[in-house]
Formats: structure tokens, sequence, C-alpha cells
């Protein structure tokens, strides 16, 4: 039950960085540095869920989980912050009314509650020494590598390895 729980954790955070890698590529909005540090909180909560599949249920992946979600709540909520002024549109399209650094935080405060669930439940569980391979675990993890490594290069593309522009209108190794 904890082993799918955190596959069901990780496939939403493989969920998360494809819409917006999603509206990178398809729609041209490209991630401003505050919206890569989020995603960057985002793959890092995904590593946690990735450790406790692969190698099992421990309270230090769960640690990775809850630091890296109250990082990035503290990113959203900073960028938020830089928007509420009257006549701020905010920065990049919303979704459903919101922006994306608003849904980041929606997003974060959430996993800090689904962890927090998942810590109850397995205080009354056994912990697993062997964790099974299965096919959907299988996937889960590698869709999630996949989106990260596409999101790691697709940064790089955008910044270079220096610092990236705070309203960016291209990638700046595919100029020129």
């Amino acid at each position: 039950m904890v082993r799918l729980l955190n596959i069901l954790g990780l496939a939403g955070v493989s969920l998360v960085l494809l819409v917006a890698f999603f509206y990178q590529l398809v729609l041209g909005e490209l991630p401003c540095p505050l919206c890569l540090l989020q995603r960057g909180a985002f793959a890092a909560i995904g590593i946690g869920f990735l450790l406790n599949i692969r190698f099992g249920s421990s309270t230090a992946h769960y640690g990775i989980v809850l630091i890296s979600a109250v990082i990035g709540a503290a990113t959203s909520s900073r960028q938020m912050l830089l928007h509420f002024k009257p006549g701020d549109t905010g920065f990049g399209s919303a979704l459903l009314g919101l922006h994306f650094y608003t849904w980041g935080l929606v997003a974060f405060m959430a996993y800090v509650v689904y962890t927090g669930i998942l810590l109850f439940i397995e205080a009354g569980n056994h912990r697993e020494e062997n964790p099974v391979q299965d096919g959907l675990g299988r996937a889960a993890l590698w869709l999630f590598l996949l989106v990260v490594a596409g999101n790691l290069v697709s940064t790089l593309l955008e910044c270079g390895v220096g610092p990236c522009a705070d309203n960016p209108t291209g990638y700046l190794w595919l100029q020129g």
C-alpha cells in the first residue's frame, strides 16, 4: 500500500513537471529563474519518492520530500509576493485562473500533507526490507528520470552555465 502511494507521489511530480514542460515547449513560455527553482524543488521531491520506491521506505527519504516541499513553497511564496502590486498581471499565463507559481504553492503544501499522511501510515506498518521491482514502479521511475533530464537540458539551453535572464525571451545556447 505505501509503495503504491509513493509511486502515486512520484507520478504526481512527473505530471507537474510535464505540464510545465508542455507550456515551455509547446506554448513557448520560458521559465523564469524562480520558476526553475520551483522545478528543482519538485525534482527533489521526486528524488525522495524515487528512493522510497527503489530502496524501500525511509524517514530520511521522506525528509528529502518534506524539506524540498518547504523550499519550493518558500520560492513560490516569494514569486507570489513579487506580483502583489496593483495592475501587475503576474508572470506567464494562468491555468484555471491561477499562475503556475500559485499552483506550485498549492502543490508544495499538498506534498507536505501527503508526506505527513504517509509517515503516519508507515508508523503503523512494518518497513519493506526488499522492495519489489514491479512494472508500475519501474515505469514511474523512468518517466520521472526522463522528465527531469529533459528539464535539465532545456535549462542549459535557456540559461547556459551562467545566471538565467529575469524575463527570458529565448534559448541562450540556440541563438545565433
